[in-house]
């Protein structure tokens, strides 16, 4: 794929219109449901890993280890279809990854060793504990954001039900009267709410940069910035030789000579 293709590949994921924009809303459930799917995918990675390390004595270890490594790079890709399908982004068409056929006399075991990558393994291993890391940090982002730009949006109702009910009066001692300025509830409700609009559509831009960060810590435009051939095709591409071959010429006139010279 050429580089301007893959740029706007890139371009493609972005979100415009904050506000109006479901793929927003979609990340914000995406978000919410990080910190749980973390925690999960986690406990399983490290589960299985300490259970394969200690049951090192018992040939179960190692079937349980690639078992391991299989689960691992089912969960990222996993995470990065839930990605692209959320950002609009669309499924690549290409495989990239050796996928033998069984051959006959080869059972599942023998399968998956020929299956397994050391550095593959690596990668998705990490991946999964920086999800869980990245799980954490970005719910806590996201909550703490979206709820201060609510927060001033539902203050004048809450000042109002507080008033009425409880005749508590949580302005009485607000910045205005601290600044001697007199405004009345009306004028404080609307500026109020204004900071609270600026806050929230705010906040969904922060939402959206959390997602494109995740979207690159899970490698989910590797696949459009490779060469859109098929490997099997590069396989059997054939070898240009670096050498020059002479060609002869062996057209009638150069191939006819004169029998004598003249004199």
């Amino acid at each position: 794929m050429k580089a301007t293709e893959a740029t706007d590949m890139a371009r493609a994921g972005k979100v415009n219109w904050v506000l109006f924009n479901p793929k927003t809303y979609a990340t914000i459930l995406y978000l919410l449901l990080a910190l749980p799917l973390g925690i999960i995918y986690f406990t399983v990675a490290i589960t299985g890993l300490a259970l394969s390390i200690a049951l090192t004595p018992i040939f179960i270890s190692i079937p349980l280890f690639f078992g391991v490594a299989k689960l691992l790079n089912g969960i990222v890709l996993f995470e990065q279809s839930m990605i692209r399908q959320i950002l609009g982004l669309p499924t690549p068409s290409v495989s990239y990854t050796s996928n033998p056929q069984s051959e006959p006399g080869k059972n599942w075991f023998m399968r998956m060793v020929r299956g397994f990558e050391g550095g593959l393994f690596i990668r998705n291993l990490l991946l999964v504990l920086l999800r869980f890391v990245t799980g954490m940090v970005f719910f806590v982002i996201m909550v703490t954001a979206i709820s201060l730009g609510l927060g001033f949006i539902a203050l004048p109702a809450v000042h109002i039900i507080l008033m009425n009910e409880m005749k508590l009066d949580i302005l009485e001692n607000s910045l205005f009267s601290y600044f001697h300025i007199d405004w009345t509830y009306n004028q404080q409700y609307l500026l109020y709410v204004g900071v609270g609009l600026v806050l929230f559509w705010v906040a969904l831009r922060v939402v959206n940069g959390l997602m494109q960060i995740q979207r690159r810590i899970m490698y989910v435009d590797e696949p459009y910035q490779r060469p859109s051939v098929p490997m099997e095709a590069q396989m059997h591409e054939p070898v240009q030789s670096p050498y020059f071959e002479y060609t002869e010429d062996l057209s009638p006139q150069g191939m006819m000579q004169p029998a004598h010279r003249e004199l």
